[in-house]
């Protein structure tokens, strides 16, 4: 049996057994099912994972692939996104592009970038009129060369020369002749047996033969040099032939031309050539020029293309990004588990040991999925461990609530996943909501994201509600466990949240006005690369480190518009990243070599995005802003009422604007990474909120005494302590991210840092305000609201 039937056959049992763990009320069926799930589960995905990445021999080479696929930002490589150009048909008639013309183009590329020798590339269609190209393991110093194969549209015609050409080009340059119907004077420039040849030659305009007609070229090499050797189909060479017969007798010329320009332009001397077959040779072509001929002759391309975006990063960047997640996530993870440790005592040690089978589980469903792990995912892999600790917390605190109104230890359990289900699930789809409109809307590195995100967060609630509940389960049952202490810092708390309101909501006001004007005249250094296009070159110092004042001032010598120099630093090296025009990174990478040739810079990145793709992505990323809170406010208002759900997206985008703007102010760029993160600060910002109005609703629901304002304070404040630490062990993670996991990923996290502190504020001080505000509307009263909500639910019931 092969490894993915077996892994088929598993996860029907798994299915099997989860149908079998929910039905089941007894406890000892939960408790063994719940303990046979946990080992198939982690056993599956221990066989799926190791050994996560490639191992290497002494001498450096690969002996065992790693289970997980890394992204071209991790193992070094480049990836270009094309665009197919439409040009007019014979009739000047604008032609649209199919999805013929896109498989078509495809294959062609392939088969060009297959005779590089390139390291198991993937090319594929994205959307209707582009192609991704990414080629792993693509050595930087290679990159123009890889360039100009992609564009070459190697359209080769062979066009006849007019046999007055030599006395009409003058002529009609002069006005005293006419310039034949059917011809034009093209310029020609190159080399024959080692002379410049140089002129004008009067051609047909319609092509006599085309290269299409071709079916293999090779290059080689003789007396006079290196050339291309071209074979025709049959049509073809009889054609090759009759045209060849008409240039002997004329004692005229056939020019060659490739893609609009003529590349050599010789006579016949010999009589007719038939037997399908011809040379391009007698010039000063070199090896690599005529294997690229022969290669782009071979699979010309019917569609022009141009490169739109391109990406690249050497090995040992995506090493060092490898090294710094590795190293801010351990030191993450590490202060996570001390402070949960510390404050949950033996509870916490059962959410850790929960937390290190989600990450099994998680590297495992990547392996399985062949998901792609890029350096966003990383992030999403530490962000989603920070996030997951969330869930227990919402449980210990019910537990310390019930055990806290006599109830026994085990009941107290029962009760507390009981209450704190709903709050939990509900606060996971929502962040899902987002985590799946980013895979859907993303593309690269940030889907990467996505893929890691979402597993996370299906990850987490398996493990929160029944890996944890599983091992209390076992500890009652060998009666090990009989009484629970918890650390309590934040203790009981009164405080009158809500009578702060008015000026809660005006501080915010003001912020979010100071700081759009703050945005707005910022304009467009707002955006970075990804959004209003341009390059961006990252180099390396081996040698001497060039303070930024230098560099920079070094760049006002090629008087280049808003170029922009920042030294950004990771765990474990130093990078010079340079933003610039669009097409000026090789101009930029030539000059600061050769000015600080002591600093010996190595080229480790390079980004080219064009206008196009830049405003096609600020476009697709406010849709996924959009749909991200439509999709929130309609799970929001089925989940709750109506109230919540308005206070719900009011409170969302007060984080979003906030967020925004202080990144901005900070004097950061937002990139597609940002998008990841505002989405993800989207999530967390409703499940944050959507906790404190679960306690709200739980209170009305139970028919607490007091008016509205007094049961919300109440819930508040029963919430505080939750609140509090899920704010400060995801903050934990986040500054790991921050200081250790390198340039990339410190927007990211400085970004979510700012998302999480702002959203903890707006649940407490914007989000039931606004609830308490909006149900008092038009004489609606949210206790009313409530119990109407809840008397379908009763009489289905």
């Amino acid at each position: 049996m092969d490894r993915n039937a077996l892994i088929f056959l598993i996860g029907l049992l798994l299915l099997g057994l989860f149908a079998w763990y929910f039905v089941t009320e007894s406890e000892r069926a939960k408790r063994m099912l719940g303990s046979v799930l946990t080992v198939l589960l982690a056993g599956l995905c221990l066989y799926s994972v190791m050994p996560p990445f490639d191992v290497k021999g002494p001498d450096g080479k690969i002996v065992q692939v790693g289970k997980i696929p890394l992204g071209l930002d991790l193992k070094g490589g480049t990836s270009f996104l094309l665009r197919l150009i439409s040009v007019p048909d014979e009739k000047g008639q604008k032609r649209e592009i199919t999805p013929k013309m896109v498989d078509t183009a495809v294959e062609v590329i392939r088969k060009r970038v297959d005779g590089m020798g390139t390291n198991e590339p993937v090319i594929t269609p994205s959307g209707d009129d582009r192609i991704l190209v990414q080629i792993p393991g693509l050595d930087p110093q290679r990159l123009n060369e890889t360039r100009e194969q992609l564009k070459k549209v190697a359209k080769l015609e062979f066009r006849l020369v007019h046999r007055d050409s030599a006395r009409l080009v003058p002529a009609i340059e002069a006005g005293q002749e006419v310039l034949p119907i059917g011809y034009s004077i093209e310029p020609m420039n190159y080399e024959r047996e080692g002379k410049p040849v140089e002129g004008k030659l009067l051609i047909r305009k319609k092509a006599d033969l085309l290269g299409d007609t071709i079916t293999r070229a090779n290059a080689f090499f003789d007396t006079r040099g290196w050339g291309v050797h071209l074979n025709f189909n049959s049509a073809g060479g009889e054609k090759f032939g009759v045209l060849t017969k008409q240039v002997h007798e004329e004692g005229s010329q056939m020019a060659i031309v490739l893609d609009g320009k003529v590349i050599s332009a010789p006579g016949v001397e010999k009589g007719a050539i038939y037997g399908g077959s011809a040379e391009i040779s007698g010039g000063n072509m070199s090896e690599k020029e005529a294997r690229d001929l022969a290669s782009a002759l071979e699979n010309p391309l019917e569609t022009p293309v141009a490169i739109e975006e391109e990406r690249s990063a050497s090995a040992s960047l995506g090493e060092d990004s490898i090294k710094s997640g590795i190293y801010s996530g351990l030191v993450g993870l590490g202060l996570i588990w001390l402070a949960v440790l510390f404050y949950y005592r033996l509870a916490g040690l059962v959410a850790l040991i929960a937390l290190a089978v989600e990450g099994l589980l998680l590297f495992g469903i990547l392996a399985m999925f062949g998901a792609v792990l890029t350096l966003p995912g990383i992030a999403g892999t530490i962000l989603t461990l920070g996030m997951a600790i969330d869930a227990n917390v919402l449980i210990y605190e019910r537990l310390r609530e019930e055990v806290a109104t006599g109830k026994s230890l085990k009941t107290a359990l029962d009760a507390a996943y009981r209450k704190a289900f709903s709050a939990i699930f509900d606060s996971h789809v929502t962040t899902l909501i987002t985590a799946a409109i980013l895979y859907w809307m993303a593309t690269g590195p940030v889907k990467g994201f996505a893929v890691t995100l979402t597993i996370g967060i299906i990850a987490s609630l398996f493990t929160a509600l029944v890996i944890t509940r599983n091992l209390f389960l076992w500890l009652f049952h060998f009666n090990l466990l009989r009484k629970i202490s918890m650390a309590d810092l934040i203790g009981k708390t009164h405080y009158n949240f809500l009578g702060q309101r008015r000026m809660a909501v005006m501080i915010s006001v003001v912020a979010i006005v100071v700081l759009s004007v703050a945005f707005a005249m910022r304009g467009a250094h707002n955006f970075g690369v990804d959004f209003r296009g341009g390059d961006r070159l990252v180099l390396e110092a081996q040698g001497e480190k060039i303070p930024e004042g230098q560099v920079r001032e070094a760049l006002t010598e090629l008087k280049l518009a808003d170029s922009v120099v920042q030294i950004e630093k990771s765990a474990t090296a130093e990078f010079v990243t340079v933003r610039s025009p669009i097409d000026t990174s090789s101009q930029v990478e030539a000059h600061l070599k050769a000015k600080f040739p002591q600093a010996q810079y190595r080229t480790e990145a390079t980004e080219k995005v064009g206008s196009l793709v830049g405003s096609e992505l600020i476009r697709s990323s406010l849709i996924a802003l959009a749909l991200g809170l439509v999709g929130i406010t309609i799970y929001v208002a089925v989940q709750f009422e109506v109230s919540f759900a308005v206070s719900a997206i009011i409170a969302l985008l007060h984080d979003l604007l906030i967020t925004i703007g202080i990144f901005s102010l900070a004097g950061r760029e937002i990139s597609l990474i940002f998008v990841g993160a505002v989405l993800t600060i989207a999530g967390y910002s409703v499940s944050d909120t959507i906790v404190v109005f679960d306690r709200i609703r739980e209170g009305i629901r139970a028919g607490r005494t007091g008016s509205i304002v007094s049961i919300m304070n109440q819930s508040i404040n029963e919430t505080l302590s939750r609140t509090i630490l899920t704010g400060g062990t995801t903050l934990l993670a986040l500054a790991a991210l921050y200081f250790l996991g390198g340039p990339v990923l410190n927007d990211f996290a400085f970004a979510i840092f700012v998302g999480v502190v702002v959203g903890t504020f707006s649940s407490i001080y914007i989000a039931a305000p606004i609830v308490l505000w909006w149900s008092g509307k038009g004489g609606r009263n949210l206790r009313t609201e409530i119990k109407k909500a809840e008397e379908p639910k009763v009489a289905t019931a």
